[in-house]
């Protein structure tokens, strides 16, 4: 990777659909392995495996591995670097780390885990992977396509992944996956059912101008806040990119492919959707005072439980929210999760995708790479992880869905297609040059929606028109060929 371009994209902050907590930590798994469970943490050991190719031919790759049936004496010590700080102590009310570990040794006494978190675990991400000193596993960061093999291990091709994972092209390069996703994420809204009653909305609102009439509704007959913003967080706000895609336009070849190539991709269609429309819910939402009075007092960890007692209506977050949501009081049965309220054609659409995925260390030895395989495979076979957290599941034999996604019944599912052949890291160039990095920790640009909104000094089609004329010097400098 470019160090120029590395760096660029370390600055970023969060990616969008990151779940963070406070404060990183080490959590070490009690397992029986008789190694230090820092032994090959940040270590460059054995020779880089990064290929379709195994040092070993007693190594067992992702698709025939059997958990709970092959290796279950293996014997290693390997480090987890990750963002879930929230899951390392005892006041998380959902399955800890420790919890997970205690499970895992049941099938793989003698591997041992230790699970090392981070706050700002986007940016520092980058930073560890770059030095080396990150460990076995990691959830993967914001990094070039084209250096995916340099760090991390091949679980397999494309094709043979579709058949055991969802989503096994969101780190792909050349037909390989580098990549198996935690969770899914299905893009929607986080309501409380009870706030919404309340106010008088009886069908969930499928438009812009839908909903903005609910979030009058809120405002007129209830105490509770209509739109939580979460301004002060940041990395929240760069959630807003995460629907410009399939739930905008109903086309899963839309964020990959199309907008790079796209003229002016913020115009107004005139027809409701689009990235026009999901940013102007924003714009709209905070103008006509339906958000909290002082944005830059929001909080993260508060706002949590003030959904859930009915202070807020409503949050634009991942379905990754959901759970943490249902968990922060007494009132988690009145949280509801519904579709963004863009309709295409007379037909609604869910972007959906994978949360963080796990990546193995191409420079670990072979030992500690099948150990990791292990733990990534029973994680996302048989940890109940996805599930637990409100997410889709991965397995991809696994049709286990929440009950959160009640309320999608009807509501296609669009997962974003990978970049064209040749393009994979033209939208990561594009983002870094437009300085606009959509999906990629973007969330400043949110955050001057709310200010602009709120201080009145500058119009929402005045916003829009500076973004296309960022993304449109971004694709004359790099040559990009444009479709009206």
């Amino acid at each position: 990777m470019k160090r120029k371009r590395f760096l660029a994209i370390a600055c970023c902050a969060a990616m969008a659909v990151s779940m963070t907590a406070c404060g990183g930590s080490e959590i070490e798994s009690t397992g029986d392995a008789s190694t230090s469970g820092n032994e090959g943490a940040g270590e460059s050991t054995g020779t880089n495996t990064g290929s379709a190719e195994q040092a070993s031919s007693d190594f067992i790759n992702y698709a025939d591995l059997k958990i709970g049936e092959d290796l279950t004496d293996l014997t290693a010590s390997i480090h987890l670097f990750n963002h879930r700080t929230d899951m390392n102590g005892d006041d998380y009310t959902g399955k800890t780390w420790k919890d997970y570990l205690e499970e895992f040794h049941k099938d793989y006494p003698n591997i041992q885990v230790e699970v090392e978190t981070d706050t700002d675990y986007a940016e520092s991400a980058l930073l560890r992977l770059q030095s080396g000193d990150w460990g076995d596993i990691m959830m993967i960061p914001a990094v070039d396509a084209a250096d995916l093999d340099t760090y991390f291990l091949p679980y397999g091709d494309v094709d043979t992944m579709e058949q055991q994972v969802r989503f096994p092209s969101q780190f792909a390069y050349k037909n390989i996956t580098y990549g198996v996703p935690s969770t899914g994420n299905a893009q929607g809204i986080v309501y409380n059912k009870k706030v919404f009653e309340e106010a008088g909305i009886t069908t969930l609102p499928k438009t812009p101008e839908e909903f903005q009439e609910a979030l009058k509704k809120i405002k007129e007959n209830t105490e509770a806040i209509p739109l939580y913003t979460n301004y002060a967080a940041g990395w929240t706000m760069g959630a807003w990119d995460a629907y410009i895609g399939g739930t905008a336009t109903g086309r899963s070849s839309y964020y990959n492919q199309e907008l790079a190539h796209t003229k002016n991709p913020m115009a107004d269609p005139g027809d409701g959707t689009g990235p026009y429309n999901v940013y102007k819910v924003l714009y709209d939402a905070v103008a006509n005072g339906y958000t909290e009075d002082d944005f830059t007092t929001t909080d993260w960890e508060g706002c949590k439980g003030m959904i859930n007692n009915g202070q807020i209506g409503c949050m634009v977050l991942g379905s990754w929210a959901y759970s943490q949501m249902v968990d922060a009081g007494e009132h988690g049965d009145d949280i509801g999760y519904m579709s963004f309220p863009i309709t295409v054609d007379g037909k609604q659409y869910a972007s959906a995708g994978p949360d963080y995925c796990y990546g193995i260390n191409a420079a670990s030895d072979v030992t500690n790479q099948q150990a990791a395989l292990i733990f990534v495979k029973w994680m996302t076979e048989k940890s109940g992880f996805a599930y637990n957290e409100g997410g889709i599941p991965i397995a991809a034999d696994d049709d286990n869905y929440p009950e959160l996604y009640s309320a999608f019944e009807g509501i296609e599912f669009v997962a974003d297609d990978p970049a064209m052949e040749g393009q994979e890291d033209l939208l990561n160039t594009l983002n870094a040059d437009s300085e606009l990095n959509f999906n990629n920790g973007g969330d400043s640009k949110v955050q001057g929606i709310v200010e602009h909104a709120a201080n009145g000094d500058e119009s929402f089609d005045e916003i829009m028109e500076e973004w296309n004329e960022a993304w449109t010097d971004a694709q004359e400098t790099n040559d990009v060929s444009i479709s009206e």
